[in-house]
């Protein structure tokens, strides 16, 4: 199924830029780079990394890091970018990794765009050590449950964000700055059971909310429906 990233791709690069758009640069980046700071984490698999921004950003913490991604146009700017980062072509639902061969594994809103998401977490838990962190990174799902149309104006002209069909896995299409890419709506208890039935242990949730820097209008339309969710999840010791 064509899920829009090959034709999206040059407009994806030219929207993230090197600092990488509002919800990234403002909202989640800080929180994520948290997460991974002063923890000793050694090598990293970033799973649909894209033009490899947070890869980048990784190694600026000393992590070696893998990044797949299966849109070749952008794991070939990733590595214009990047020359001595490790780059590859792949798909989540087959990573191509040893088991075991990862301390941490990043989901940095990748989910969304994964067909088979099953699949997919069973792949990213196979490849982590034991006592491995998976980082992830996600649109909420009463987000993605109102996509599309999302915010519209209700009978007296004010702007609300319609949730409709919260239950209902999907795939939909969206499109902003000349980007047009299946994203796929699954309610949160779907990501849950997955991760839970894997064994992992979740350390950390949040709701994360723009920085002070962050544009004062845009962080306020954030605030009355956030975009995002952080989870840190533990593979249990062997």
């Amino acid at each position: 199924m064509d899920n829009g990233w090959n034709e999206s791709a040059s407009s994806w690069i030219a929207d993230m830029g090197s600092d990488g758009d509002f919800g990234r640069q403002f909202v989640l980046d800080p929180p994520m780079m948290e997460r991974v700071s002063n923890r000793g984490f050694r090598k990293a698999l970033d799973v649909g990394c894209g033009e490899g921004r947070f890869c980048r950003m990784l190694a600026t913490r000393a992590i070696r890091t893998v990044g797949i991604d299966p849109t070749e146009a952008l794991i070939r700017h990733a590595r214009e970018l990047d020359p001595d980062g490790d780059y590859r072509i792949g798909r989540a639902e087959a990573l191509g990794c040893p088991d075991r061969s990862f301390d941490l594994v990043v989901s940095y809103l990748t989910l969304i765009d994964i067909p088979d998401i099953r699949i997919a977490i069973a792949e990213m838990v196979r490849v982590l050590e034991p006592e491995g962190t998976l980082l992830i990174a996600n649109l909420t799902s009463f987000n993605t449950a109102g996509q599309p149309p999302g915010w519209a104006a209700d009978a007296d002209g004010n702007q609300r964000f319609c949730i409709d069909h919260y239950m209902d896995e999907r795939a939909e299409w969206v499109s902003w700055h000349g980007i047009r890419v299946h994203n796929w709506h699954r309610p949160l208890g779907t990501y849950m059971s997955l991760l839970l039935g894997h064994g992992l242990q979740l350390r950390h949730f949040s709701e994360p909310m723009p920085i002070a820097a962050a544009d004062p209008e845009r962080a306020q339309w954030h605030r009355r429906v956030p975009y995002f969710l952080i989870m840190e999840w533990q593979k249990p010791a062997a």
